[in-house]
């Protein structure tokens, strides 16, 4: 509605200007409106700091509506909160106790996405105040009427005041994607059969859009419900799509397979089916069907192929299975009119022709194809997540498969499912909640055994100075006192000289707070806790008769909030997400390991698994995935030093954290997809090249995890890397199917991976200069 000329504020400060604007006039309006209109000081002061809780101290992301958004959904949280901080007030004991209590579950609150994580210091502040005395329960009213006055305002503010144009959604990016991935798909599928250097690199560019780190916070799906899951998963699908589509264009260039061409160009239909679907298309149907037939085809041609005469010859001879790929191994999504009921599987007649009907491909042909069937599975993938993603429940597909589990949980159910697997030590989410929650509780517990004047002040002063490492924690804390020094010698100057005149305080009040809100984020904490004193100061004066020492009574509770902080910054996992994400990508890596093992024993013995790919060892692997996510996102922001000047441990070499974890989303994808009925036999040869392969991969994932976090007794010999040109990995057994050729396929792209993690080795171990913060 409104917009400030461009090039008015230097670029820094344009933002926060803005913002300070809009806090400013929320803030200043309900203030005077209920402190000087209604002569309702109560009501005053918590409309005040409930604005300033959410549209200062939080950091909810998005644009102006996003945040308004989030804001009015907050409501309902915020009135429990003041209710409960106003009734456990009366007691210092029940206070300390809901404080540990409220302050846990706020924080922990993260696990939810950064919404909930940007909003948590805000809500934090709403229990704050009210739990301090005076307890007076039959003002909840008032309190409750401020509060609600407060974040109206603010929302409002939010959605009308300087608007920013609307970054495109996640959907928007992922139908992008998929619009680019049918374009390679369609050049693939037509002379030359190949993409140019230019269409590989933008395949590359476009599946790094698709990652969290950049995609703006308020448009990531994070969160833990249905469709947030679905779209994470359409990202993960279409990364995937776009690399394998570059890995096919690699392969040496000749004319296909008419079955290999209805694959691709199967493909190329259901990504742009996908892309309308994530627009305002219909569901994918008729494309989906297509490719599922296309695939089967296709895998019929290669499956059956003969396997070489057992040794013994007394053995008898293995039963013929059906092809992988047979239409009833995929599931189907439903069309517009389907009920959700799973539909009967299809005859899978072309996959009982005898294996003497199948032409003997060269291996070339081989690993062409299993390359091609990469490709559909993943576009498979993408097609069903994208309309789980858009239509919600509403999309079930016929086939829930162990990948889409959380289709049929209720939204509790999610919740429940998201918190319980961070509800643990190693996890950063629970870490950061226990040292938040330690720390605030303590300060209450001091602020009210001493009965500290402002004590809110103290615990205010622990919630804002807590950091997640004890390094960045004691910076924050020695630039905040310096600024509440500054702050506090000008608010007791201004306080001795202007002594009961509020009608100066009145005036100067937004002033101070526009600088305030357009400083602070800008200069760091030490202004912003100068800046802040003022603001208090200028703000209790109209509210009771003060003197010059509430600049000293702000001065001491700042510093025992910033002692407590610091205690439990040190005390409470004091290096943050470093040492964790270490120690969690090294359990990432033997769980990973583990699962190589077992998918490369079970195609080399043609069986397949005896549980779906949700059995324990791929939960284990999944809950360390989604752990070492978190902390890794954690670690970006923390700083890379520790212990002061020279750090108080050795340097470790870098390491690229986003190569162990593409890994381990690499093990759980491959591994569902091969180790899926039916099965297909192997000869000895092939048994055992693959067993070996897989041995081999398993054993670096081992070393790689003995690098990362090391024992007492770990030996300090460097990691050896494993070359991709080893014979197993180019080996050609005579009558290997088809199925061997995807199985090695994935084994050397996880070893691809692995060599990409620096830090694991020494010189030439695959470190491409990747810094510590990748």
């Amino acid at each position: 509605m409104f917009g400030l000329p461009a090039g008015r504020f230097p670029r820094d400060y344009a933002a926060p200007g803005r913002d300070a604007v809009r806090i400013t006039l929320v803030v200043a309006g309900v203030f005077y409106l209920f402190r000087y209109g209604l002569d309702r000081p109560v009501t005053a002061t918590y409309a005040l700091f409930a604005a300033i809780a959410l549209g200062g101290l939080s950091k909810i992301p998005g644009t102006g509506r996003q945040r308004a958004r989030t804001v009015v959904r907050l409501l309902p949280v915020s009135w429990v909160l003041v209710a409960v901080g106003t009734y456990l007030s009366v007691r210092t004991w029940s206070a300390v106790a809901g404080m540990l209590v409220v302050g846990f579950l706020l924080a922990f609150s993260a696990v939810g996405g950064p919404r909930w994580a940007g909003a948590a210091p805000g809500l934090q502040l709403l229990y704050i105040l009210p739990s301090f005395p005076p307890y007076d329960p039959g003002t909840l009213g008032a309190r409750l009427t401020g509060t609600t006055a407060g974040l109206v305002l603010l929302a409002a503010s939010e959605a009308l005041l300087f608007t920013d144009p609307d970054p495109p959604s996640y959907r928007e990016r992922a139908a992008a994607a998929a619009r680019r991935a049918a374009r390679f798909a369609t050049l693939l599928a037509a002379p030359p059969h190949t993409l140019g250097d230019a269409e590989i690199e933008a395949a590359r560019e476009t599946g790094q859009t698709l990652r969290s780190l950049n995609v703006p916070e308020a448009e990531r799906p994070a969160g833990p419900g249905v469709r947030d899951r679905a779209l994470s998963q359409t990202g993960l699908a279409l990364r995937a799509l776009l690399s394998r589509l570059a890995l096919l264009a690699g392969a040496p260039c000749r004319p296909p397979v008419p079955a290999v061409t209805d694959v691709l160009n199967a493909v190329a239909a259901l990504a742009t089916a996908t892309a309308n679907r994530l627009g305002t298309g219909p569901p994918p149907t008729t494309a989906y069907d297509a490719l599922t037939g296309a695939r089967a085809r296709l895998a019929a041609r290669t499956a059956a192929r003969p396997a070489p005469p057992p040794t013994n010859p007394s053995a008898p001879t293995a039963p013929h299975r059906p092809p992988v790929g047979a239409p009833e191994s995929v599931p189907r999504l439903p069309s517009a009119d389907a009920s959700a009921s799973a539909p009967e599987s299809e005859p899978a007649s072309d996959s009982a022709s005898a294996p003497e009907s199948v032409p003997d491909l060269p291996p070339s042909v081989l690993r062409e194809h299993a390359a091609v069937l990469d490709v559909a599975d993943a576009a498979l993938a993408m097609a069903m997540a994208a309309d789980l993603g858009v239509g919600g429940r509403k999309s079930v597909p016929g086939a829930v498969t162990s990948r889409f589990w959380y289709v049929t949980a209720r939204p509790p159910a999610l919740w429940w499912h998201r918190a319980r697997g961070h509800a643990g030590r190693r996890s950063v989410f629970f870490q950061n909640a226990v040292r938040l929650a330690l720390a605030l509780t303590a300060a209450r517990l001091v602020a009210g055994v001493d009965t500290l004047p402002h004590g809110f002040w103290a615990t205010l002063a622990a919630l804002t100075l807590t950091r997640t490492t004890l390094d960045e924690t004691r910076s924050t804390i020695r630039r905040a006192l310096t600024g509440t020094l500054a702050g506090a010698l000008v608010t007791a100057g201004l306080l001795a000289l202007v002594g009961a005149h509020t009608v100066v305080y009145a005036a100067v009040l937004p002033a101070v707070m526009l600088i305030a809100f357009t400083v602070g984020p800008v200069k760091g904490v030490g202004w912003a806790q100068g800046m802040f004193t003022l603001l208090v100061a200028l703000v209790f004066a109209q509210l009771a008769p003060t003197t010059w020492r509430l600049a000293e009574v702000r001065l001491l509770d700042v510093l025992l909030g910033s002692a407590v902080g610091a205690v439990f910054g040190l005390l409470a996992w004091p290096r943050g997400a470093h040492d964790e994400l270490r120690r969690v990508t090294a359990e990432l890596m033997r769980r990973a390991a583990e699962i190589v093992v077992a998918t490369s024993a079970s195609v080399a013995g043609g069986t397949t698994a005896a549980a779906p790919p949700a059995a324990p060892r791929h939960r284990s692997l999944h809950h360390e995935l989604v752990l070492a996510e978190s902390a890794y996102a954690q670690y970006q922001s923390e700083p890379a030093t520790f212990g002061g000047r020279g750090g108080g441990r050795p340097a470790r070499p870098t390491v690229d954290w986003q190569a162990a974890l593409m890994a381990a989303h690499h093990t759980l994808w491959g591994s569902a997809r091969l180790v899926e009925p039916p099965a297909t036999e192997l000869g000895p040869a092939a048994a055992g090249s693959l067993g070996a392969l897989g041995d081999r991969v398993a054993g670096r994932m081992l070393q790689v995890s003995a690098a990362l976090d090391p024992g007492g007794d770990t030996p300090a010999a460097p990691v050896p890397r494993i070359d991709a040109s080893l014979a197993d990995f180019t080996a050609e057994p005579p009558g290997a199917p088809r199925r061997y050729y995807a199985t090695a396929s994935w084994l050397a792209s996880l070893m691809t991976d692995l060599t990409r993690i620096a830090g694991t080795g020494h010189g030439g171990d695959g470190a491409d200069g990747a810094g510590e913060r990748r």
